[in-house]
């Protein structure tokens, strides 16, 4: 299938490795006579198969640029490539389907409907991409089972724990089978064995070739990522990769152990 990239130049295309690839991002935001300046001239390239977690303090830009990552906002100026097609150009109906079909979203509330099951909270996704009844349940299904819920599609999201409902929503993340997965604070509302529980299912799927990258403050949680990028002030400050990463599955194991 064609991309926006296909009439550029060698040099403007992105590597064939790079799921995103953000050039000169600026955000302006107009609030009333005062306009801020969330972004300011980014530039990175996140390759497939990475695995990275974002961080800086409120007002670092941090939380928009993931809102850009995830086709939620668009730059004011500069571009966006996502997976060779240059995202930033796009209207509102094209970038709702971008977030349908190639992205899933893992938020620090887990945004379940109560009165419907885990196996339809996981499906409502693929409403959206007029994919057939039978594919959509098998989908679904196979999504719990990846998170380790496959024996409680059936259980309403008030009959599992905060842990199981996090897993939810990951399975609901990755049932359109997305090439990139952004998490947004997804341990914030967790405890600690159950955060890198949550953890072990990232790395569990990064190492099956997923890009993820997570948002976080907790430097303990970003110790399970490959790379670690944090913003101040609207810029990049630090682009590095993990010194001593933790293992998610061995953490698990030297942890008491809790009902989940």
């Amino acid at each position: 299938m064609a991309t926006l990239t296909d009439n550029l130049p060698p040099s403007a295309k992105p590597s064939a490795d790079s799921v995103i690839r953000v050039e000169d991002v600026h955000k302006y935001y107009e609030l009333g006579e005062m306009r801020v300046h969330a972004l300011r001239g980014v530039s990175l390239d996140i390759g497939r198969g990475e695995f990275v977690a974002i961080m800086g303090s409120s007002g670092s830009g941090k939380s928009t640029f993931m809102n850009i990552l995830g086709c939620l906002d668009k730059p004011t100026t500069g571009n966006y490539f996502l997976e060779g097609t240059n995202v930033a150009t796009f209207g509102k109906h094209d970038l709702a389907r971008i977030r349908n079909q190639r992205i899933g979203f893992v938020f620090q509330g887990f945004n379940l409907l109560s009165r419907t099951t885990a196996l339809e909270n996981t499906e409502l996704p693929t409403l959206y991409a007029h994919i057939k009844k039978e594919e959509r349940i098998s989908r679904a299904k196979k999504a719990l089972e990846m998170v380790g819920l496959g024996e409680r599609e059936d259980h309403f999201p008030s009959q599992l724990s905060g842990g199981q409902q996090q897993r939810v929503a990951i399975a609901r993340a990755l049932v359109n089978q997305p090439s990139l997965l952004l998490a947004d604070e997804p341990t914030g509302n967790l405890d600690s064995r159950t955060s890198v529980d949550v953890m072990q299912i990232f790395q569990h799927l990064n190492s099956n070739g997923l890009t993820v990258v997570l948002v976080t403050h907790e430097t303990d949680i970003a110790q399970f990522a490959k790379r670690q990028i944090v913003f101040r002030d609207g810029k990049i400050r630090s682009d590095v990769a993990v010194k001593d990463r933790l293992n998610a599955a061995e953490v698990l194991h030297s942890m008491p152990t809790l009902e989940d």
